[in-house]
C-alpha cells in the first residue's frame, strides 16, 4: 500500500498533465520510489488514483525496463547491450559483473546489495560502453573502472 505522502504526490501529478494517462509514467516512478517495486497491488492502486485500468497501468510497466516488477536490491547494475557497447567492450562488462557480484542477467544477489540486469540501449552510444548504477550513468567504462565501481558500492 502507498504511504500517504505518495498517494498525495500522485494526486497532484492529476493536475500537471491534461490527461491522467499522460500522469502515468511520473506517478509510477513516485510508486517505485515509494515502495522499491512495482507489485501488482502497487500498479492497481496507482490505476486506481488516476481512474486507469489496470490493463493500462500493466502495459506501461511492462514497455520500460527503468520500472521494477520485482523486488530489486539496493544497487541496480544495468549494463548496455546494443550495437556501439557491445564493440567497445559491453559484453566483456556483462561477464565481468556476473563474474564479481555471482549472479546471472536478471538475479539479485543474496544479500539484497545488487541487483544486475542487460538492457538494450542506455542511450549514449558516443561515450560506450556504457552502464548505470540506479539512476546514475558510468560512460566509457573500462574493466579496472567496473572493478573500483564494485568496490565502492560494497
Amino acid at each position: 500500500m502507498l504511504s500517504a505522502e505518495a498517494r498525495q504526490k500522485i494526486e497532484s501529478l492529476k493536475s500537471v498533465y491534461e490527461t491522467h494517462q499522460s500522469a502515468l509514467i511520473p506517478a509510477l516512478h513516485v510508486a517505485q520510489g515509494d515502495q522499491g517495486w512495482l507489485s501488482e497491488e502497487t500498479q492497481r492502486e496507482v490505476g486506481q488514483i488516476l481512474g486507469l485500468t489496470p490493463q493500462a497501468v500493466r502495459q506501461t510497466v511492462t514497455f520500460y525496463t527503468m520500472f521494477y516488477q520485482k523486488p530489486v536490491g539496493r544497487h541496480m547494475i544495468q549494463v548496455c547491450r546494443n550495437l556501439s557497447c557491445s564493440l567497445l567492450g559491453g559484453q566483456k562488462l556483462q561477464k565481468q559483473v556476473e563474474n564479481k557480484l555471482g549472479i546471472h542477467d536478471g538475479e539479485t544477489t543474496q544479500d539484497g546489495r545488487f541487483t544486475y540486469v542487460s538492457v538494450e540501449c542506455l542511450g549514449s552510444c558516443g561515450t560506450a560502453p556504457v552502464l548505470m548504477v540506479n539512476d546514475r550513468y558510468h560512460e566509457n567504462v573500462t574493466p579496472q573502472k567496473l572493478d573500483r565501481l564494485l568496490e565502492e558500492l560494497k
